[in-house]
């Protein structure tokens, strides 16, 4: 710990991701209103991300693609290309191990670093910041977001706040101010349903959160209320975690905009499906039960699992039990607030690791 008491706590977030990268690499979309997911076509696909152009017209993830299509009718609909987002999510990754090795990834476009004690002793979590957003604008030709401050919670929102291309650095004299003045709708873990709620409650800001008890809370939010409690009053004490004891291997997204038809969590299995293979490959590990977390609109939470007789790690594989496993649910009539894959009974693949848990939050968006 520095001297002050606080840690230093990075929050990076690519801009527009998928579709910078395609911009990136190819010329004549950049400029261009560009949605990276399925085609209009059919039964028509999801957006997955969309570029800053095309998000002007209101066009945003786990948006149908037809519905994309008319507010941007110009919009360019580009299939995703796992492979090479991956590559440079290694890149990235690379950049920010320059700096720290207490890095918390939490997917391919985001990540936590903690700089409370930094490789090159810099000493000022704003400078190294500024330090991994020029490497990554000049090695990459991409740009990226970050917030700065001393708990992961502040530093995850500061990073939004100046997007595209921007930081912003919340210290501990401006935290309390800071979370009083936040619409409810900005706070992590907040969706469209709970925020809707909390105003039927006329509680539109931190500072009408904070009027509550630690009860009512609870009363109306249930576990969660806990948790906004002490968010709330900046109080959040979770540690960058790096490395963690080996039980699962997976990976879960919380969604902005509740997913309301298949095709929408179709996509976003694809997605996880890929991270999950990408992280048992990088272990070298193999399971035997593929679990489905699904969370609902109103915080209901279930699991389903699927166990084979030979361990696997099949990108295919894991995405068709995944969908398998949402079918068999209430899946037409539900709206769906969370989804996740997870692999576990590894046996005695264990031994091959050094204690290490890579199942991450996944906030792609």
């Amino acid at each position: 710990m520095n001297d002050s008491g606080h840690r230093k706590i990075i929050h990076v977030d690519m801009d527009a991701y998928y579709a910078s990268v395609e911009q990136r690499d190819n010329p004549e979309y950049r400029g261009k209103p560009i949605a990276v997911g399925g085609s209009p076509e059919g039964r028509g696909g999801v957006v997955a991300t969309a570029s800053y152009e095309a998000r002007k017209f209101g066009v945003h993830s786990a948006m149908p693609s037809k519905k994309a299509k008319q507010l941007c009718p110009d919009i360019i609909f580009i299939k995703p290309r796992f492979d090479v987002y991956k590559q440079v999510s290694k890149q990235i990754r690379e950049i920010f191990e320059r700096y720290t090795d207490i890095i918390e990834p939490l997917s391919l476009d985001e990540a936590y670093l903690d700089v409370t004690e930094d490789k090159q002793n810099i000493g000022s979590a704003i400078e190294i910041a500024k330090q991994i957003r020029e490497a990554i604008r000049q090695e990459l030709n991409l740009t990226a977001s970050a917030g700065i401050s001393i708990n992961k919670f502040v530093a995850k929102i500061a990073s939004d706040i100046n997007k595209p291309d921007g930081m912003a650095f919340i210290g501990p004299s401006r935290i309390s101010a800071f979370m009083e003045n936040l619409p409810v709708e900005k706070f992590h873990g907040v969706g469209k349903v709970t925020a809707e709620k909390m105003r039927e409650l006329g509680l539109y800001t931190g500072a009408d959160l904070k009027k509550l008890s630690e009860a009512d809370m609870t009363k109306h939010f249930g576990k969660t209320g806990k948790f906004f409690y002490k968010i709330v009053r900046g109080i959040d004490d979770r540690k960058v975690q790096p490395h963690r004891e080996v039980k699962s291997v997976g990976a879960e997204d919380t969604f902005p905009f509740d997913l309301t038809t298949v095709e929408a969590m179709h996509v976003e299995l694809d997605k996880l499906a890929v991270l999950v293979q990408d992280r048992l490959l990088k272990h070298k590990l193999k399971g035997r039960t593929i679990t489905l977390k699904i969370k609902y609109h109103d915080f209901k939470q279930i699991t389903r699992s699927h166990s084979f007789e030979n361990a696997v790690d099949d990108y295919n594989l894991i995405l068709q039990t995944s969908k398998e496993l949402l079918a068999a649910t209430e899946v037409a009539n539900k709206r769906i607030r969370l989804l996740g894959i997870s692999l576990s009974n590894f046996g005695d693949l264990l031994q091959k690791v050094n204690n290490e848990k890579v199942s991450d939050q996944l906030s792609l968006f």
